[in-house]
């Protein structure tokens, strides 16, 4: 592909694709590791710590999702095998009969602290440790600037549902 073609330029197809190969080989081995060690599934491991580092260890399902970035039913499947493991409850919310609240139980923080210091030496060791100080920081600062681009459009949970509110 030329620089003449329509569509990404050569540097940007380039850049693409060594971060979708990056972000891939990344989720594998974490994924590898959480499945023996914790029998947890990557994104399992996603809803588990976001509620250990909530307030209160609980939260909207609908919140959850826009965090994990991940569609409702798969949530809510994710959520029940999480639940008959009784790593997390699920309850309707007080405040909006139409939510259902997700909170960590002890024995979801205690996986969590038993799989999260090698997932993190997991982490450091295929991502960080190629990097200098330099490096780390011009990633991270733009990675910052492109997620708040890409989650400045309204969350999936804002966004009406297929089928739903038609006038047909």
């Amino acid at each position: 592909m030329d620089d003449a073609t329509p569509g990404l330029n050569s540097e940007q197809l380039g850049a693409y694709f060594a971060l979708m190969e990056v972000s891939s080989l990344l989720q594998y081995a974490v994924d590898e590791h959480l499945r023996a060690e914790g029998d947890l599934s990557y994104v399992q491991f996603q809803i588990l710590a976001r509620l250990v580092d909530s307030p209160e260890g609980r939260l909207r399902m609908t919140d959850l999702a826009d965090g994990v970035v991940y569609s409702r039913s798969g949530l809510t499947y994710q959520a029940g095998l999480l639940d008959k493991r009784g790593l997390i409850t699920r309850s309707p919310s007080r405040d909006d009969e139409r939510s259902v609240i997700v909170a960590v139980t002890d024995a979801g923080r205690a996986l969590v602290a038993r799989v999260l210091p090698e997932h993190a030496d997991r982490v450091r060791q295929l991502l960080f440790d190629p990097m200098s100080g330099a490096d780390l920081a011009a990633l991270s600062a733009v990675l910052g600037r492109v997620r708040t681009h890409m989650r400045a459009a309204p969350p999936r949970s804002a966004k009406p549902r297929a089928g739903r509110n038609r006038t047909d």
